[in-house]
């Protein structure tokens, strides 16, 4: 009976935690696998001159292979589409690329997000926060901005957090906030675009003012009455570049 005892025990207690370390040390190769493959590829195709151009063009802020958009985005187009056949975001292999120095990865991360919307929720944001704060630039900033827009179209909760974003010392933060709601046409929330909008009138940071100016102007495509009075009525607190950018199409 003793025996039986130990048995059990080791059946119930023993064996499942066998199981779950080898679970875990599978998840790990497989995100592992994931990576080196994409990474073998990226390396296999790299353009070390284009890649000196690229990097200069980011005031050689990051290294990159020198893989051009449609370039890059073919060498792991059949990969993505495996992944959308999967309903969970691997978020072990998205820290993982984005770990990596070269941007082409960054990129990868932003592309997967988005070729996976339908499975991003509201409570996946703090995760994507995570990158939108590390090896910030305008590049992957404005990619973000549209990652978090498509989980707005779905959850309102959205609205309020782009408010309080809005106000984050953070300006990289801010921009997504602003730019949020780019290319939504008649679906645009106009009380939370100007709430936002007027939460940063007061910024001399270029990369808000530009923002500000790029919303103003997509949404004039649409509504270019609305944006018209708004400009007439906040002109005097607005940067001339927000202006000149918001007034492009009026």
């Amino acid at each position: 009976m003793l025996f039986d005892f130990f048995d059990d025990a080791i059946y119930f207690k023993i064996i499942p935690s066998f199981l779950f370390i080898k679970d875990k040390a599978q998840e790990r190769m497989n995100f592992m696998d994931k990576y080196l493959k994409i990474k073998k590829a990226f390396e296999k195709n790299q353009d070390i001159q284009k890649a000196i151009q690229m990097s200069e063009y980011m005031r050689n802020l990051f290294a990159f292979y020198g893989l051009q958009t449609p370039e890059r985005r073919a060498l792991y187009k059949d990969f993505l589409k495996n992944e959308k056949k999967h309903s969970k975001i691997d978020w072990a292999f998205l820290d993982k690329c984005y770990e990596d120095e070269h941007r082409e990865f960054q990129y990868l991360v932003i592309d997967y997000l988005a070729a996976m919307k339908k499975n991003l929720s509201y409570e996946d944001v703090p995760e994507i926060l995570k990158y939108i704060k590390a090896k910030q630039w305008w590049d992957t900033i404005d990619g973000f901005h549209r990652i978090i827009g498509d989980i707005g179209l779905k959850d309102s909760r959205i609205d309020d957090l782009m408010l309080k974003w809005s106000k984050d010392k953070d300006f990289w933060v801010r921009r997504i906030a602003i730019d949020h709601q780019l290319l939504r046409k008649e679906k645009i929330n106009k009380e939370l675009l100007s709430k936002i909008i007027l939460n940063n009138l007061d910024s001399d940071e270029f990369f808000i003012n530009k923002a500000i100016g790029w919303s103003l102007r997509d949404f004039s495509k649409t509504n270019p009455r609305w944006v018209r009075d708004f400009i007439k009525k906040h002109k005097d607190k607005m940067d001339k570049l927000s202006v000149k950018e918001a007034s492009k199409y009026l």
